[in-house]
């Protein structure tokens, strides 16, 4: 027969971390991920477990306490940024401005002039409860890099969507838990304004200003195989790209207009 556990195993399973469920992943390949994170909080207690030391688990605490307005959160703060890729931290709703009928702006606090000194390309993670299922997602703020005090993020909301209904609820003073930064890919914008100040070896491949059909056939015809097109811009610029690629013998199916 399977041996009872004693009192001291049950407190012990008690105290284990929980695995993650998929709807706590925001799909967003964050570096850490919430599963690195469970990993990575499920060592530390099985090193708490093997040598009975509760104390252990208690090494890092998380930061997800105070809002940002709080007297004590700057101190939890780290002094370049107020984000942390492993804990979520609090923020408040500064303002809430409806921009179309499922579009909302949202503005949160900052401690004093602090920035979120986000990268070009970085997101960062917000956490929601939704009938008691925990849901996290990915977001890109808005406001200027360097923002002083605040940040934006403008958030679509979907009348089925899990953390829509979350965000929904949102009104000025609410307290708000996000975590990063992630994601940023280098780029060095060239100062460069003809092709002239152009390494030669880019020269001859390089065009400057609008595409038009022929430049498009162009293109089209020097792939060594039929591509497949992403198209992204305004509706006149993807119905134009649309037009050129169709003329250049490019099907519907071998497109997609984001």
């Amino acid at each position: 027969m399977p041996r009872a556990m004693s009192g001291n195993e049950e407190d012990w399973l008690a105290l284990r971390p929980q695995e993650p469920s998929p709807s706590q992943c925001c799909g967003g390949g964050c570096k850490p991920c919430i599963y690195d994170l469970y990993e990575k909080e499920l060592a530390q207690w099985e090193r708490a477990k093997a040598k009975q030391d509760r104390s252990l688990l208690t090494e890092k605490r998380e930061q997800v306490d105070l809002p940002p307005s709080h007297p004590g959160a700057c101190a939890l703060m780290s002094s370049n940024s107020v984000l942390n890729p492993d804990t979520f931290t609090a923020f408040s709703v500064s303002s809430v401005e409806q921009l179309t009928e499922d579009t909302y702006q949202y503005k949160f606090e900052l401690p004093g002039n602090s920035s979120l000194q986000l990268s070009l390309g970085q997101h960062i993670v917000l956490r929601g409860i939704v009938n008691g299922l925990e849901v996290q997602r990915a977001y890109t703020p808005i406001s200027p890099g360097n923002a002083e005090g605040y940040f934006e993020v403008l958030i679509k909301c979907y009348e089925a969507g899990l953390m829509s209904q979350y965000i929904k609820t949102w009104k000025k003073g609410d307290v708000v838990f996000w975590r990063g930064p992630f994601g940023g890919f280098p780029y060095r914008p060239n100062k460069e304004t003809s092709l002239e100040k152009l390494p030669w070896s880019y020269q001859e491949n390089t065009y400057t200003g609008r595409l038009n059909e022929d430049l498009m056939k162009t293109i089209i015809n020097s792939c060594r195989r039929r591509p497949f097109v992403l198209i992204c811009g305004s509706s006149a610029f993807n119905e134009d790209m649309t037009r050129y690629l169709k003329a250049a013998g490019i099907e519907e199916n071998s497109c997609f207009i984001f």
